[in-house]
């Protein structure tokens, strides 16, 4: 008999791409696997377009097979980018597994706290 073989974490590549239908929020496609050997792109892609100050971000984790911490840090580092410069985060085609890593570590609550207002552009800001 011969035992299965085990898949082991970033088996997969991580694949990512960019829709930019929607410029008040392009949205970040994930693919594969999200890890530590692999999350640089997914990280500078997102530094890219927070740079754009969109009023949303999003991630859609549709093909995401597998995310270790690093990972994680990825959300959570789009997260606090995008509050401070007024940009929220969302969450698209989340997988189970990801949910529920999110729900163990408090990302969903972190994720659900509500967002500052957008800072004012020009000089008559409102007090």
């Amino acid at each position: 008999m011969v035992a299965p073989q085990r898949r082991t974490p970033e088996a997969t590549p991580l694949r990512i791409s960019v829709d930019r239908s929607d410029p008040a929020a392009p949205a970040i496609r994930v693919g594969g696997d999200l890890a530590f050997t692999t999350a640089a792109p997914l990280r500078a892609e997102v530094d890219r377009l927070l740079a754009e100050n969109p009023r949303t971000l999003v991630l859609d984790f549709r093909g995401l097979l597998f995310i270790d911490s690093t990972g994680l840090s990825v959300i959570v580092h789009a997260w606090q980018d995008g509050q401070q410069g007024g940009t929220s985060l969302q969450l698209r085609e989340t997988p189970r597994f990801l949910a529920t890593i999110l729900d163990m570590t408090g990302v969903t609550a972190l994720l659900s706290r509500p967002q500052p207002d957008r800072p004012t552009t020009g000089s008559s800001a409102r007090v």
